[in-house]
């Protein structure tokens, strides 16, 4: 195939492109966001040579000279939307700044629903991903008697807690969708059998939980009192 390595290589040590020829006719950037688009408008599993070559105006093995896997394919799209994490000065309050990265993450993820099954140390590294990490680093200067491997422990936790956050989000949405009656029917049918359990005294554990909160379930305020959960794992003054 044009342009496989024999080798593992990084696909940012690379050159933009190899082989002979005319000057490359696209840059890594128009690359990206033509697979972007791809998954956008389809899913992850849209996400092929062909498409996205025929999305650039290409021809398929054209595109193995710029790109020689799909893997590196995957890397470039992950570190297009690593590339819309907002940078700021940071605060010198931590946690706010961390909460903040938080939020901005499940938002990134929302808006690129096939980000969550992408997200792996192996694309971890990119230019835009080490920028995103340098900024996090950055936002935990505060507490400089923690070590590095810690606040990129921080980091990991956070990510893993908002990565499974919303793509049980999104599951629920996309099951949501292909209900064939409308969710306020499928609720009003499971709260009623539920309540029948409750209310049969097998559960009186359920019963009084269910009695001290009836809900309904506020999943924004569950969200943020699950990431200020990891955050007091690391906080010096709640340890």
């Amino acid at each position: 195939m044009a342009g496989r390595a024999a080798v593992p290589e990084v696909i940012w040590a690379r050159p933009e492109r190899t082989g002979r020829g005319p000057k490359p006719a696209y840059t890594r950037a128009d690359i990206a966001a033509a697979a972007v688009k791809v998954a956008d408008e389809g899913g992850l599993d849209a996400v092929s040579m062909r498409h996205v070559a025929a999305e650039l105006g290409c021809g398929t093995m054209s595109l193995y000279n710029y790109v020689p896997r799909k893997e590196d394919l995957y890397e470039l799209m992950v570190d297009a939307i690593s590339g819309e994490h907002e940078v700021w000065e940071p605060s010198g309050d931590w946690r706010d700044d961390m909460m903040r990265v938080a939020r901005q993450t499940r938002s990134l993820m929302h808006r690129h629903p096939w980000l969550p099954r992408l997200m792996s140390p192996v694309y971890g590294f990119s230019p835009n991903a080490l920028r995103y990490l340098e900024h996090c680093l950055a936002c935990l200067d505060p507490l400089d008697g923690m070590k590095y491997g810690m606040k990129m422990q921080l980091v990991g936790l956070l990510n893993g807690v908002v990565t499974m956050y919303v793509a049980n989000e999104l599951a629920t949405a996309e099951r949501t969708r292909n209900l064939p009656w409308s969710e306020e029917q499928e609720n009003a049918v499971r709260i009623a059998y539920l309540g029948g359990q409750v209310a049969s005294g097998a559960y009186p554990r359920m019963a009084a939980a269910f009695t001290e909160d009836p809900g309904p379930i506020d999943l924004d305020a569950v969200f943020e009192v699950a990431l200020e959960r990891v955050l007091d794992g690391f906080d010096p003054e709640r340890r």
